[in-house]
């Protein structure tokens, strides 16, 4: 049997396998504290006695994360390829906007969604990350980079829905008085639509900020470009959003991703507001990223305007994604992708 990995535990989980090895439970908090403080080893929980210290060496772990790479962008963006216990790579962009230092970070090694303009899903999953391995990509950006991470934006590597029992956890473990205590109003869940698990997110209670992945108007454009529209139409996702917003009274953001004469047409907006009329939502905007194996091109910002003004003419609040990492591998999973091809 393998030494137990502390961070994949829950806060009560933790309570809960201290009181079975003889520990008293005030002893959870305090080792809690020490992971989201970013310790590497038992040696440095100097509340603990040496005794204590030695004994959790011999029958637990304490999980981190190795930089392999490390890019950082003229305007303050960090992007990190992490190198996990196992050897695969995953990848974290740490932001710098004025009002705060929000990090994406991956839930998978891969994704098996396959959306066309996404560098993340080539070569598909290989794995899902573990609530701990998920906590670490914050915990270790933050200490790398000596700064208070404000905001955790789920739209990294991989879909965070097909790896639910996981994400759910890290939320709960990010968000926790004792660990790094990132409000969940601070946090935001980005899905390609998996209709069931949409559903499941609602009634949890925990108050993220839910995205949703459109990127188009018509089930035959949006199952071209997202193959999971072909078990999820649009009709079954926007209901499931509209349950979404009953149950949590909380706006989902709509992510389109604009391609040049692909779904950028003033038609496109107009059935647009036709979909999301009457919702409690917000359309983000995003000029497509190029990658390497589509021919997509980037809608040009004139377009990209129209498009907007369109829908806030209309009374859709739309904003458009401030490019950010434009000189470096900012696009999810490019980063990955050219080291494993290294």
């Amino acid at each position: 049997m393998g030494k137990v990995r502390l961070k994949d535990l829950t806060y009560s989980e933790l309570e809960e396998y201290f009181l079975s090895i003889g520990l008293k439970k005030f002893r959870a908090r305090q080792v809690f504290e020490w992971l989201y403080k970013g310790v590497e080893s038992f040696d440095e929980m100097t509340n603990l006695s040496l005794d204590l210290r030695e004994k959790l060496k011999e029958i637990c772990e304490i999980t981190t994360m190795k930089i392999v790479e490390k890019q950082i962008s003229r305007d303050g963006t960090v992007k990190y390829l992490w190198e996990l216990s196992d050897g695969e790579t995953v990848e974290s962009v740490l932001m710098d906007y004025k009002h705060g230092r929000p990090i994406c970070i991956s839930t998978q090694v891969g994704c098996n969604m396959g959306c066309k303009f996404c560098a993340s899903t080539v070569g598909g999953k290989v794995r899902d990350l573990t609530a701990g391995e998920i906590s670490d990509q914050v915990i270790f950006a933050a200490k790398d980079s000596n700064c208070s991470i404000s905001n955790i934006v789920l739209m990294g590597i991989g879909e965070p829905l097909d790896n639910y029992d996981n994400v759910t956890k890290f939320i709960r473990n990010i968000n926790h008085f004792a660990g790094m205590n990132i409000g969940a109003r601070h946090i935001s869940l980005s899905t390609c639509g998996l209709v069931e698990r949409i559903k499941q997110l609602a009634n949890e209670e925990i108050p993220l900020t839910l995205s949703v992945s459109l990127h188009a108007t018509n089930n035959e454009k949006r199952s071209s470009l997202m193959p999971v529209n072909k078990k999820y139409n649009i009709e079954e996702l926007l209901d499931a959003c509209r349950y979404y917003i009953e149950k949590t009274n909380r706006r989902v953001t709509f992510e389109y991703a604009l391609i040049n004469e692909v779904n950028d047409y003033k038609e496109d907006a107009e059935a647009l507001f036709k979909l999301l009329k009457g919702m409690l939502c917000h359309v983000n905007l995003i000029p497509v990223n190029n990658v390497d194996t589509n021919n997509f091109e980037k809608s040009s910002m004139e377009r990209i305007e129209k498009f907007r003004d369109t829908l806030m003419k209309k009374g859709i609040t739309t904003t458009i994604r401030r490019g950010l990492g434009s000189d470096i591998d900012a696009s999810c999973g490019q980063l990955r992708r050219r080291h494993r091809k290294g």
